[in-house]
């Protein structure tokens, strides 16, 4: 029921992301539970390998190259998903971090809702 819930709640980040950053589109729901499981596979097999092989770049960038990292796996995601699309850097990058920023608001207010349960 947590991945469900999980799911949706990025499913839910990614359409609040399209529609805040211009450049950015997502055809439908199904299309941003789509891109979030794809997102989330990219995240755990594919994010790691780029941050290990730019970690020079993002030690010398204090760590700012993170946010281009997470552009790239954006722009992997839209070329996977049909119907969600990125055009260019910059609202890959912004993106990127709006999505960062409505998924832990999101998180936050989900493990708030389970405090108040018990």
């Amino acid at each position: 029921m947590q991945i469900i819930l999980s799911l949706i709640l990025n499913a839910l980040a990614l359409i609040v992301t399209a529609y805040i950053v211009p450049g950015i589109q997502i055809a439908s729901f199904t299309t941003a539970l789509l891109a979030a499981i794809v997102l989330g596979v990219i995240n755990t097999f594919i994010k790691p390998v780029l941050q290990l092989i730019t970690a020079p770049l993002t030690i010398i960038t204090f760590g700012l190259f993170a946010f281009v990292v997470n552009a790239v796996v954006l722009f992997l995601v839209s070329a996977v998903v049909p119907g969600f699309t990125v055009n260019g850097w910059l609202p890959a990058i912004l993106g990127a971090i709006v999505l960062s920023i409505v998924s832990t608001v999101l998180d936050s207010l989900l493990k708030d809702l389970g405090k108040l349960k018990k």
